[in-house]
């Protein structure tokens, strides 16, 4: 290397033996020379020496304690990018370890975030799946990012936008979770200033035209706090925390206030030895200035999911100004800047992990999503457990559990375990019956009620909102939906074949499977079942020697041209004057798909297509017909709604009159009570499927009422 690398790099390895005093400096200097004489040749667009960029990183991952081998990592992470260098050359150079490292930061540099919606969604699954094999994958990638966002100015404005974007909604947030906060912020500031370059300016104007009345403040706060720490035989070193413009930004965007008004501008952080010198301190901080009660926060006592601890508290200060402290010890303080990296530990020269685990358990339920679910999905569970605040709650033996801001009972339930969230039936927050739509709060001591024969719906993905809920949700909605339509489809061609002298375990389905592009006989029970397969298609194909039916017409013909009966609302194969009967299992109402079965002496019956009770409603298969609504101004139909709340006076004269009132007529009503349970089976004559949606969504609005569903769907 020429002198001037030369320099660097001896002051780098300096540093690193002082917090690594077992780190290879063979392997380090091997690594730099090998980087060096790679890129030798090339320039960057600002047309400085690309060798620049590799130690740049290496410097940043140094300023983070990373081991030697992440740093040789860093240094090389490019050659096999950039140059003709093979991941199989820097394998025998340097070892299976830092090939990998390598390798994995090149594969996430081949990675286009943004594009079309399933590419994007599987390109960020192979970036969050490195970092499950190694860490220190993405943390040298971190390190990368942050020095090209330094030098972003050199670069087109198109490539910058499209690289700051990246940034702003995609490392930003990771290193956020990583806890890597010196990081996140400056990424974050980059990115403001590339893409948002008016407002950027703007207010590094303002803030430096404040400087020194908030460095006035703050000495005026801190000096009388010093002398008494000093009193109490603390010894503590204060900081001023760092303004973030971004962070800044948006509090003053998201707030509606107007700049002035931000005390988060004026910061101090006190660092002791202790955990009890952090509450010590609290106190006599609260001793000298009056706090602001609800700004306080003990993050020791429940630290956030990437492992920040730290006590918040906002003072009013001298002249009346807000002040907001924070104190933590010189290990939280360190876990705060630097996150993850914090974590790790030297010992004989080899690196171990400590508490890895528990710092990537966001990530493990990130990629815990269904095969088969939709990328936009996955994308929306990256983006909840990215971007997520918290919520701590407690079970009632005093378990903590955290969740994300705006989670439900059902979140909860689901977080403690599948079975219980399956099967939750209702929930007690701080002693009192809540809906399970109400959202928790930090503090709340949440009980969940169950019942064997309590099911999730779809109304339960309206308002979960962590990734497991939802998709263990949306998992069983999607299996019992499936094993309903495979047992339908299976009875409705068995019954048709029957009326051949057939039996379908004996009959060759392996051609029809393959002109319909059907996977197996369940995909085509399947199909059949939810109607995407008609089985007049299917008979066709199998029994294509056989009439379709006999001289005086097919059964339903002959039903529908003796049938004088009004129809009350339906429409059957283009024809009125039917007689028609609604299934009393399902009450279909105007507005659902629906499906006609022709019966002997009741006419058609006409059921929801969801309804559990199909199969046992259908007498032949060739008795289904094609029903269709088509109803009067007016018509009335029957729905029943089960009602779950607690049990308090007048609660059902509240329901009736609130029925009543909404233009709904109650024909039947059946309550039931259990402990400081209320359980009521209300029918309800309604105009649509509309009108029932509103009348139940006002009877959950009801105080007492925990749910309301609709009977039979």
């Amino acid at each position: 290397m020429v002198q001037e690398y030369e320099k660097i790099y001896q002051g780098l390895i300096r540093r690193i033996k002082r917090y690594n005093p077992s780190a290879d400096v063979d392997l380090l200097s091997k690594a730099f020379e090998f980087s060096y004489d790679s890129h030798r040749d090339q320039l960057r667009k600002s047309g400085e020496p690309y060798f620049v960029h590799p130690l740049e990183v290496a410097k940043i991952l140094t300023n983070l304690k990373m081991d030697y081998e992440t740093i040789a990592g860093g240094v090389l992470h490019d050659v096999a990018e950039d140059t003709d260098v093979s991941i199989d050359l820097v394998q025998r150079e340097f070892g299976s370890n830092i090939a990998l490292l390598v390798d994995g930061v090149t594969k996430i540099s081949e990675l286009k975030m943004f594009g079309f919606e399933a590419q994007q969604a599987e390109n960020f699954r192979k970036m969050l799946l490195s970092m499950v094999k190694d860490i220190r994958v993405i943390l040298i990638k971190f390190a990368d990012r942050l020095h090209n966002m330094r030098t972003l100015d050199f670069l087109p404005e198109k490539k910058r936008v499209r690289i700051a974007l990246e940034t702003q909604e995609v490392y930003a947030p990771l290193a956020h979770r990583l806890g890597l906060a010196r990081i996140k912020w400056e990424l974050e500031d980059l990115a403001f200033k590339y893409l948002e370059p008016e407002s950027y300016f703007d207010l590094y104007k303002k803030i430096n035209e404040t400087r020194s009345e908030r460095e006035r403040t703050i000495l005026q706060s801190t000096s009388p706090i010093r002398k008494s720490l000093v009193e109490a035989k603390i010894h503590a070193r204060f900081e001023g925390r760092p303004k973030h413009f971004f962070s800044i930004y948006n509090k003053i965007t998201k707030r509606g206030v107007p700049f002035e008004e931000i005390y988060d501008l004026l910061a101090i952080r006190i660092i002791v030895e202790k955990i009890e010198e952090c509450y010590h301190a609290l106190g006599i901080v609260h001793s000298l200035f009056t706090p602001i009660h609800e700004r306080f926060k003990d993050y020791i006592a429940t630290p956030k999911t990437n492992g920040y601890q730290s006590l918040h508290t906002t003072i009013i200060g001298p002249e009346g100004k807000k002040v907001e402290i924070q104190i933590r010890t010189e290990q939280m303080h360190r876990t705060a800047e630097e996150g993850i990296a914090a974590h790790w530990k030297y010992k004989e020269g080899r690196l171990t992990e400590d508490d890895l685990d528990k710092h990537l358990v966001w990530l493990r339920q990130v990629l815990d999503w269904e095969e088969g679910e939709p990328d936009s999905t996955f994308l929306d569970h990256l983006k909840i457990n990215l971007f997520q605040d918290e919520v701590f709650v407690f079970t009632p033996k005093g378990d903590l559990f955290r969740l994300p801001v705006h989670s439900t009972p059902v979140d909860f339930a689901f977080s403690i375990h599948t079975d219980i969230g399956l099967h939750c039936l209702a929930a007690k927050v701080n002693g009192k019956i809540v809906p399970l739509s109400y959202e928790l709060k930090s503090g709340d001591t949440v009980e969940i009620l169950t019942s064997s024969n309590q099911r999730p719906n779809d109304d339960w993905l309206k308002f979960v909102v962590t990734s497991k809920a939802r998709s263990r949700i949306k998992k069983y909605i999607r299996d019992s939906r499936y094993e309903s339509s495979l047992a339908l489809g299976e009875e409705m061609l068995s019954r048709a074949l029957q009326k051949f002298g057939k039996k379908i375990k004996s009959i060759d389905l392996e051609d029809v499977i393959e002109q319909l592009n059907c996977h197996d006989r369940n995909g085509l029970y399947v199909g059949l079942g939810r109607g995407d397969i008609k089985l007049e298609n299917v008979l066709s194909k199998l029994l294509p020697e056989e009439p379709s039916g006999s001289e005086d017409g097919s059964i339903i013909k002959k039903f529908i041209e003796r049938a004088r009966k009004n129809s009350r609302g339906i429409r059957v194969a283009g024809m009125h004057n039917i007689m028609i009967n609604f299934g009393k299992c399902c009450n279909p109402v105007p507005g659902e798909p629906i499906t006609g079965i022709v019966t002997r002496g009741r006419g058609i019956v006409v059921h929801t297509n969801t309804c559990k009770n199909l199969i046992r409603s259908m007498q032949e298969p060739d008795r289904i017909v094609d029903v269709s609504w088509d109803v009067e101004k007016g018509s009335r139909f029957l729905s029943g709604v089960y009602i779950l709340g607690e049990r308090r006076n007048k609660l059902l004269p509240e329901i009736t009159e609130l029925v009543t009132t909404s233009d709904g007529n109650i024909s039947a009503v059946n309550m039931n009570s259990e402990n400081s349970l209320v359980s009521c089976v209300m029918s309800i004559e309604v105009y649509d499927l509309d009108h029932l949606i509103r009348i139940i969504g006002k009877i959950k609005k009801l105080n007492g009422v925990i749910s309301v569903d609709r009977l039979n769907k």
